[in-house]
């Protein structure tokens, strides 16, 4: 394409049991190995988060949208979580969304995946980003309603 702007791969559509998903944190030991359980040999989804921090006159500003090491940082969180699936016997692919709104493309994810399980790292708000932000997990469980299970993993120390 000569001109015009570079895009992303298309989603992924063929249905898998698991996704696992992170708004943008590294996936825990934990995550991966519930995952694992709940697929049991099925396929899994790695989903991460790049987030895109808002518009400017409701157009898209440069310099709100993430930047490229931003986005390295998050195809190295997918390559990892699915190394660790792999070498545990489970067969995985993964994607990077940008979005807004975490809650809602985890959601979107979740149904067009037709997944069962949708298995996160449970990372509490606390303070003002509670009152500000509605709880991830809160949003997603809202939106996925009874399409999906969702499965919150305490992370170890």
């Amino acid at each position: 394409m000569l001109f015009g702007r570079r895009r992303w791969d298309r989603q992924p559509t063929s249905p898998v049991t698991v996704l696992l998903a992170s708004s943008g944190a590294p996936f825990s030991k934990a995550a991966i190995s519930r995952a694992r359980e709940l697929a049991s040999g099925q396929p899994v989804a790695v989903l991460t988060i790049l987030k895109i921090y808002g518009s400017s006159f409701g157009l898209p500003n440069p310099g709100l949208l993430p930047t490229r090491r931003e986005r390295e940082e998050q195809l190295t969180i997918v390559r990892r979580a699915i190394t660790e699936l792999e070498r545990r016997g489970c067969t995985a692919d993964g994607q990077v969304a940008a979005t807004r709104s975490a809650g809602r493309m985890i959601a979107k994810v979740a149904r067009a995946r037709h997944v069962r399980y949708v298995v996160m790292d449970d990372h509490p708000e606390s303070g003002l980003r509670r009152v500000i932000e509605d709880s991830l997990t809160s949003g997603v469980r809202r939106r996925l309603g009874g399409l999906a299970v969702l499965e919150l993993v305490s992370p170890r120390p």
